[in-house]
């Protein structure tokens, strides 16, 4: 039987930031200046016949944390949401905080801590040496995956180094 012989060497990285990004629109503002700035210097690219922009956004998550407390300030009831657009994410947050039904079948005040809340965006990116690799964003990290040239890694690493939300 033959066995696999391995004819590429795949790295990712992550980087832990210091402290969480502050809030959903501070998250957007970095993950956007990715893609309209470009700041790794990406190229478009043509795969299967589609064009590919030389960043693209491939996937995105929102979720946030709603608890509900009582007069004395205890904890009487919570939530979680999910959601895949910031849009969809300030939308429902809003909807929840004024829901008088919910407030009164929690038997409380709802309150909505953004500490608690989570994001995600992956960006998908097309290196000039043709290397396609992914760039992933969290409240607390950012993390570089499927690339083999460590200059794509020098290059992430010396544009986050300018971003003070991301030390």
């Amino acid at each position: 039987m033959a066995d696999f012989v391995q004819n590429t060497n795949v790295k990712s990285a992550v980087r832990t930031l210091a402290s969480p990004i502050a809030d959903v629109a501070a998250f957007n503002v970095i993950v956007q200046s990715v893609i309209t700035t470009n700041p790794f210097a990406c190229v478009a690219y043509l795969t299967a016949g589609v064009n590919h922009d030389p960043v693209e956004k491939t996937k995105e998550s929102y979720s946030a944390r709603l608890v509900y407390e009582n007069e004395d300030a205890k904890s009487v009831g919570s939530t979680a949401e999910r959601y895949n657009t910031i849009a969809g994410f300030n939308a429902g947050v809003a909807v929840i905080m004024a829901s008088v039904p919910l407030a009164t079948a929690h038997t409380g005040t709802i309150i909505h801590d953004p500490e608690l809340d989570g994001y995600s965006a992956t960006l998908r990116c097309h290196d000039p040496n043709g290397e396609i690799y992914s760039v992933n964003f969290t409240r607390d990290r950012l993390s570089v995956s499927s690339y083999s040239d460590d200059a794509i890694l020098a290059k992430v690493e010396t544009w986050a180094d300018t971003v003070t939300a991301l030390a």
